[in-house]
């Protein structure tokens, strides 16, 4: 094995299983650790067409990379660094439609960014756009290891998967602790209490 690779969207359970992983002994790397912001690390690589991992070769696992401009460089990722795994951590759109909203309304002075950046369908929580990129993403993965059941792994913590799928896949042996949840509020997914009215009228159409 290689490398592991988080392919999911955030706001699917990356910080748990960059928890899990570290428990099993692989030294990761998370977007909201302090090792740095990988997802424009890996983007300026890719531009400058140096290996998307120029810098940060020394970590065992790279999770919550994922940004609309670099979805696809999973694909890059399998051609540079063979006989990796990928986990596709997920949820049920609706949900994670629910725990985006909520993380990004949340953002200091996000009217200023939206003025920054008007086209932006992070900043200016773009539910449809949000939805399109979850279906393609999901389809991109799923159709380019369809045929490589031992190099991907479907993930959802929010359905019960744990140790032993995680573990199974990876061919280690089970800790004997509960598998982390980091995010438990998230994960109970509380109703969104301040969700504007377009959110609500298009999430009854899910």
């Amino acid at each position: 094995m290689n490398k592991i690779f988080g392919v999911g969207l955030n706001k699917t359970g990356t910080t748990s299983m960059a928890k899990a992983l570290e428990i099993l002994g692989f030294d990761y790397v998370h977007w909201q650790s302090k090792k740095g912001n990988i997802k424009h690390l890996i983007e300026k690589n890719d531009q400058k067409n140096q290996p998307l991992l120029h810098g940060i070769e020394r970590y065992d696992a790279y999770l919550d990379w994922n940004h609309p401009r670099t979805n696809h460089l999973f694909k890059k990722l399998d051609f540079q660094y063979p006989n990796s795994k990928f986990i596709h951590h997920t949820r049920p759109m609706e949900d994670w439609i629910k725990s985006r909203y909520q993380h990004v309304s949340s953002i200091p002075d996000l009217k200023k960014w939206q003025k920054k950046y008007p086209d932006n369908p992070w900043y200016n929580l773009d539910v449809e756009a949000w939805k399109k990129e979850y279906d393609k993403h999901h389809i991109d993965v799923r159709s380019y290891f369809k045929n490589r059941p031992d190099d991907l792994l479907i993930f959802d913590l929010f359905a019960g998967d744990s140790w032993e799928e995680l573990c199974d896949f990876l061919q280690v042996e089970k800790p004997n602790v509960e598998f982390p949840v980091e995010n438990k509020a998230d994960k109970k997914m509380n109703p969104l209490k301040k969700a504007s009215n377009k959110l609500k009228a298009f999430l009854k159409l899910l």
